[in-house]
Formats: C-alpha cells, structure tokens, sequence
C-alpha cells in the first residue's frame, strides 16, 4: 500500500482532519476540552518536516490522559499487516468490525483488508449486542473485541453460535479476566488474546486460537515484526518496523519503545501483562487516569479525601472505585458533573478507617485489600 492508497482509505473513515499536509484520525464524540488538546496539538504542523514518515496521526491517551497522536504512516502500518498475516497464516483478512475507526484497531482492520484483498464489513456494535449479527460469505472471517464486548455477546446464545463461525476473535484493550477465558473457551470460541499499542500500530504479541484450546492464558508470542523484552524491573519493550516515528509533531529516537506497562516473558516466549506502571485503569477498553478523577472530585469539594482505584470487573476488566473517609455523605451527581461518563465511579465506598502509611500518604494496596470484591 502506497501513500495515496492509505490516504483514500483513512479520508473514508469520516474522522479524518487535514493540517499542513498532514492527516489526524480524530474522535467525532471527543469532550470539548479534548476537542481543545487536538486542535493545539494539530496547530504544529509548521514543526513538521513534510516529508513521507509520520504524516498519519494516530490519537492515543497517552501517559497521564493527556491526547496525543502517535505518527505512523504507510511503511509502520504495512509491516504491521505482514506480521500480523504471517503469525496466523492468513493471506487474506476479512474482517468484521465494531471498533471505531479513528481508534488503532478500527484503521488497522481496515488496513489489513485492503493490503490483502481482503473485505471489510463495518457493523455498528449496538446491532450487534442486539443480536443482529451480519450475514458473511464463504471464507475466514475475523472480529477484535475488547473485553466488556465479549462479555456482552457471551449472554446471548443465538450470539454465540454465530462467533463459533468466525476464523479467530481477537480481544484486547485490557485484561481478561480468568472467568470471561474459560466462559469464552466452554463457548468453544476460536479466541486469541493480545497485545499491543497504538505506538506499535496495534498488536505485537497474540495467543494463537490453537494455543488458547490448549490452556494457554497468555498475550502469546512476538509477531514476526516486531521484538517484546521485558527488563529487570518487569518493564515492558517493543522495537521493530511498526513502531511510531514519535508524538506529533516530535520525532522518536531510533530503538525501541518503553511502555508503561508491566509483564514478563516464559520460556515459551510468551508474554503476560501484569498491569501498568502509571496505575492507568483500561474499564472497557478505555484508558481513565485515576489522578486525574481525583482532582475532579476533589474539586467539586464533595470530599474531605478521596483515591481511586482500579478493581477487577466481571463486565468492565476494571470498575474505576472512589473511596472515601466515611462520615460525609457526598452529592455524587454535583461530584460527577465534570467526568466523562467512562470516568465516573461505578463505586463510591465509605471507608471507616482511612489508611495512611508511615509518610502520611493513602495506602492504596491496603485500599484495594477492603474494597476488591
């Protein structure tokens, strides 16, 4: 795929925003304040270059919740699809989609089919929660899910018996918890659990289906294109061709790219991710910044004190949690009021005793201790 090529292909999604020759895949339901950190963003294109490398701007959340876009363009994204076919010996993709397209895995599922020929049939998730499940042609066809989705369709049987149909469904965007795999794999769900960023150009490491039938519960092995390595500390690294070339507009150091999350790899190659350094929750496939929930709570003055944390959900991967000191009974909606509907609490619980450590800081694992489930 040339630069016109993918140039044709992302104007077709409807969330492209040209600036200066450049292309950013933007969010139509983006809050006016993240509105706001895209148009500055964009405003630089008179520190870009122009030239063929990072023209495409792909939005992440990058650290902290700040909006940034990662920069890829036709070279990052085809080494992507080539690794991507080569690891699930898949000549041809045909994809189902739900994802958005102005998210990693909504452009690449499109980019994977145009580069192999392959067709893609955009289906609006709501139909599909309802049931309405589309009609597809002869061959393999493949979906990508985040968790909270999976869950979804797991409630309906009709549902069910349609994903059994489909060559592998690949689910991301956060963990999967132990009972939505077993539920999956007694669903005899052709699963394959992955890794991978919006820097990476989405997935680099995935657990074939075959290795998932077989017990693994891993993110699988590195995809030819690309090299994960986990440090001493358990940091996780990505090198390989389909790396960003940096945060628009600033271009990224040769070499490989430090996330922020954590894992380890076993001797099979294997990787696990244990959870991220900056204490980002992912609930439903978004990323919430938990110190940024707190300044807006605190800032309602509903509360004395206040941390949020992240807690296993059977629906959610992770429920953003609000604890607080009990004895005030907060106006949660006047609390609220400046979040974002993912960024809400589904919880607010009342802690008796309030727990500090020897610095006088909140003691969050003595926290996650009184409020897991």
């Amino acid at each position: 795929m040339d630069r016109a090529e993918l140039t044709a292909l992302v104007r077709a999604t409807g969330c492209a925003v040209e600036r200066g020759g450049a292309i950013f895949l933007c969010d139509p339901l983006a809050t006016a304040g993240e509105r706001l950190q895209m148009e500055n963003v964009m405003a630089r294109t008179g520190e870009w270059g122009g030239d063929d490398q990072g023209w495409l701007g792909v939005r992440t959340g990058g650290t902290g919740g700040v909006v940034k876009f990662a920069r890829h363009d036709q070279a990052s994204l085809g080494a992507a699809v080539r690794g991507f076919g080569a690891h699930f010996e898949l000549g041809r993709v045909n994809a189902i989609d739900v994802l958005p397209p102005h998210h990693v895995s909504g452009l690449m599922a499109r980019v994977r089919c145009a580069m192999t020929g392959g067709e893609h049939r955009a289906w609006d998730w709501k139909r599909l929660e309802a049931g309405d499940t589309p009609p597809l042609r002869a061959g393999d066809w493949v979906l990508s899910l985040v968790p909270t989705q999976l869950h979804r369709l797991l409630q309906a049987p009709r549902t069910v018996e349609w994903l059994r149909s489909l060559r592998i469904i690949f689910v991301g965007g956060g963990p999967v918890w132990p009972q939505l795999a077993e539920a999956a794999a007694q669903a005899g769900l052709r699963l394959s659990l992955s890794y991978g960023l919006t820097e990476t150009a989405a997935m680099v490491a995935a657990l074939r289906p075959e290795e998932f039938f077989a017990g693994a519960r891993t993110c699988g092995a590195a995809l030819p294109h690309a090299r994960v390595s986990v440090d001493a500390e358990g940091a996780v690294s990505v090198a390989g061709e389909s790396l960003f070339r940096g945060y628009w507009p600033e271009r990224r150091a040769p070499g490989a790219f430090a996330t922020e999350d954590l894992g380890a790899i076993d001797t099979r190659g294997h990787l696990t991710i244990f959870g991220r350094r900056d204490a980002m929750i992912i609930t439903g496939g978004k990323k919430v910044s938990p110190l940024e929930i707190e300044a807006a709570l605190r800032a309602s003055c509903e509360f004395d004190d206040v941390a949020v944390i992240g807690v296993a959900d059977v629906e959610w991967g992770e429920a953003v949690v609000a604890c607080f000191p009990a004895g005030r009974a907060p106006d949660v909606a006047r609390a609220c009021a400046a979040l974002a509907p993912h960024e809400r609490p589904k919880r607010f619980v009342a802690i008796p005793d309030w727990p500090r450590n020897a610095q006088g800081k909140i003691d969050r694992v003595a926290l996650r201790r009184q409020v897991a489930p």
